[in-house]
């Protein structure tokens, strides 16, 4: 029986999972995708803490525009976090979203945000 895309998409998350982990010097930037949000954490994974967070829902985020826009907008706001707090180097986790779309607009905005993976 196939998959269905959820199913597809939580194996390959797991697979990523087992190799992008998320240390106190390099951090892991998580991504979540859902249908009208996206969302971004920066996860210290060795202490199991979420250092920093930023999400489409936030006040001073909701934007109009698209949703490829409004996630650019989303990358900018983890990335100022993460460099405000001396975090420059980060691990990327698409979770097992295709590098595509809105989670590559979120990662290159970053990247001009500031912050290298």
């Amino acid at each position: 029986m196939a998959l269905s895309k959820n199913d597809r998409r939580l194996r390959i998350k797991r697979r990523i999972r087992k190799i992008v982990t998320g240390t106190s010097e390099q951090p892991r930037l998580a991504v979540f995708r859902s249908n009208k949000e996206i969302y971004a954490q920066i996860i210290n994974d060795a202490t199991g803490t979420t250092l920093m967070a930023a999400s489409s829902k936030q006040k001073d985020i909701k934007a109009k525009g698209t949703k490829t826009e409004i996630a650019a907008i989303v990358g900018k706001a983890i990335a100022e976090k993460a460099v405000k707090a001396g975090i420059e180097k980060i691990a990327f986790d698409r979770g097992g979203y295709l590098y595509h779309g809105r989670v590559k607009a979120l990662a290159e905005a970053a990247r001009e945000g500031g912050l290298k993976f």
